[in-house]
């Protein structure tokens, strides 16, 4: 009886301070918001450095570098808020970022890691929960709070971020082993998983950026986010026009989400669709994204063109380091076929027999 009763307060407790423990609220709605704040910040600020580099700019290249500098705090900032974290929590959060993203980054052997983005998850998230659990429950909430959210997030970050990163340069370094080993095989199936990820409420740029999918891997994931977003823009022509064409294209094919549910098979030829470019992406083209700044580029796909800007960063930077002699007509041949072409092309060419078996109606994909 006193066990139930110690349930039921906790209950109301977390009730009270807005602790939803789901994996909605942390697995789609904060890695969610994490990507926005990613976007804000090192995603604009890369594409400002390009850009003051290119256009001889050098206030557009400081910019940037401010901008992406700030990526930490801006990550947990924005989980912060799709946490509903109150003011004072909120504010603390900018201090965890920076420490979790810088110390994520760095390995247990010392190294520099791509963990940072998936440190400021884990620990902005308990951070800014045990801030919430102490708003306002004290006279002097104005010292408690942050104190409460600063230590518990700067001390996680002191002994967890840096396995944290330890972890995710190495399933990324075996995504991207694999890959150049098996460029076809593996081509298929980075683009078929990213690809989805980007149409699935859950963050395809911010699950390329905590793994830090750069390389022949990065090439493959901009391959199949660009044949989900190309693919349903054009497969949905008849039914949402222009308009539709836009929002889905360099928009988000997330808006097709409630049509999937309603009938899964109208994914099919966007997914087939990702299978045939995502290994013409290795294979042939050999399209690579490597600038490892805009590993979170790589789960972009034509979003506001940022995944074919992170290509165009990475062919500068191996241009600047030597790796890379030139920028080559058959780079852009394929960033533009891989992009566009292919999938504006081959979706609806598949979805064709689909229409035809009535499996796909008119209709079935039309955005409210």
């Amino acid at each position: 009886m006193a066990e139930r009763k110690k349930e039921i307060k906790v209950k109301e407790f977390l009730k009270r301070k807005n602790i939803v423990i789901s994996a909605k609220r942390y697995g789609i709605d904060a890695l969610g918001a994490m990507a926005q704040g990613l976007f804000a910040s090192l995603l604009i600020g890369t594409i400002l450095n390009t850009l003051g580099t290119q256009l001889g700019i050098p206030a557009l290249s400081a910019c940037g570098g401010y901008a992406s500098a700030m990526s930490g705090p801006a990550m947990a900032i924005a989980i912060g808020y799709a946490l509903q974290a109150p003011p004072l929590v909120l504010f603390s959060l900018a201090t965890v970022g920076y420490a979790a993203n810088a110390l994520g980054s760095t390995t247990l052997s010392g190294g520099s890691g791509a963990g940072g983005p998936l440190a400021v998850l884990f620990i902005a998230v308990i951070a800014a929960e045990c801030g919430k659990a102490v708003s306002k429950e004290t006279k002097v909430d104005i010292l408690v709070t942050p104190l409460v959210t600063i230590l518990v997030g700067v001390g996680l970050s002191a002994l967890i971020a840096p396995a944290i990163g330890t972890a995710a340069s190495s399933v990324g370094s075996v995504i991207m082993w694999a890959t150049d080993l098996q460029p076809f095989l593996m081509g298929i199936v980075v683009s078929v998983v990213i690809g989805m990820a980007l149409t699935l409420p859950i963050s395809s740029a911010a699950i390329c950026a905590a793994l830090g999918l750069t390389g022949l891997a990065g090439g493959a994931a901009v391959a199949g986010c660009c044949a989900q977003m190309i693919g349903f823009a054009v497969m949905s022509f008849k039914e949402n026009k222009w308009g539709g064409l836009v929002s889905q294209g360099i928009g988000t094919s997330m808006l097709q989400m409630g049509n999937i549910v309603r009938n899964p098979r109208i994914w099919i030829p966007p997914i087939i669709t990702s299978a045939i470019t995502g290994p013409i992406a290795t294979c042939i083209f050999r399209l690579q994204m490597n600038d490892p700044a805009s590993a979170v580029a790589s789960g972009m796909g034509t979003c506001g063109l940022v995944g074919q800007i992170g290509v165009y960063a990475g062919w500068v930077s191996d241009v600047a380091a030597g790796t890379k002699a030139a920028i080559t007509a058959m780079d852009w041949i394929g960033l533009v076929l891989i992009s566009f072409v292919l999938p504006a092309v081959l979706t609806p060419l598949i979805a064709m027999p689909l229409r035809k078996a009535g499996w796909i109606k008119d209709g079935d994909m039309k955005l409210q």
